[in-house]
């Protein structure tokens, strides 16, 4: 990935030496630079809240109870992780607050695992739900758009629900014809 990166660099400094635009691109650079910082610290504020969050839910209790209510319906698409009570309490967090809970499952997943080195079935199948956006509140995305000025972060609900179901039925397909076919 950084070959790529390094020809766009490339690329662009000889585009902006040929078209004499240096002084227009290394000011871009520099905006972008910014403009990337802040984004980031904006992200940073959004996952420590949730981080935080997720280790309220767990002290509390609250991790237990929602496990509780999601566990008929997530046994049947990861019913090893769900054995272990401590697994299964991330996994079912992690439709609230993706990233914290999604990285806290993963984590106890290997530790689980006979070979920790690699993704299991569940692991990938895990993935692909986080990847499809599966989530009640999608707070990366919300931080992001609060982030870049958005006056409603959080309007962006019933499409994030709907592109959700059809992301997820889809990358679930794809997840189990991929498993019978290794």
């Amino acid at each position: 990935m950084s070959y790529i990166w390094l020809f766009f660099l490339g690329a662009s400094l000889v585009c902006g030496v040929l078209t004499d635009q240096v002084s227009g691109l290394s000011g871009a650079a520099m905006q972008g630079a910014q403009q990337g910082a802040e984004l980031c610290l904006s992200l940073c504020g959004a996952l420590c809240l949730w981080s935080g969050a997720a280790r309220v839910m767990e002290k509390s209790g609250l991790m237990q109870k929602l496990s509780c209510v999601l566990s008929p319906f997530l046994s049947r698409i990861f019913p090893e992780t769900c054995r272990d009570a401590e697994a299964r309490g991330y996994l079912c967090a992690n439709f609230t607050a993706a990233t914290p809970m999604g990285v806290g499952c993963v984590r106890r997943m290997q530790t689980l695992s006979p070979t920790p080195e690699r993704a299991g079935n569940e692991m990938c199948r895990l993935i692909v739900m986080n990847t499809a956006s599966v989530q009640l509140l999608p707070t990366t995305v919300a931080a992001l758009r609060a982030g870049l000025g958005a006056d409603s972060p959080f309007e962006i609900l019933p499409a994030v629900w709907v592109s959700s179901v059809c992301s997820v039925a889809v990358g679930l397909l794809a997840a189990a014809l991929l498993e019978d076919a290794a």
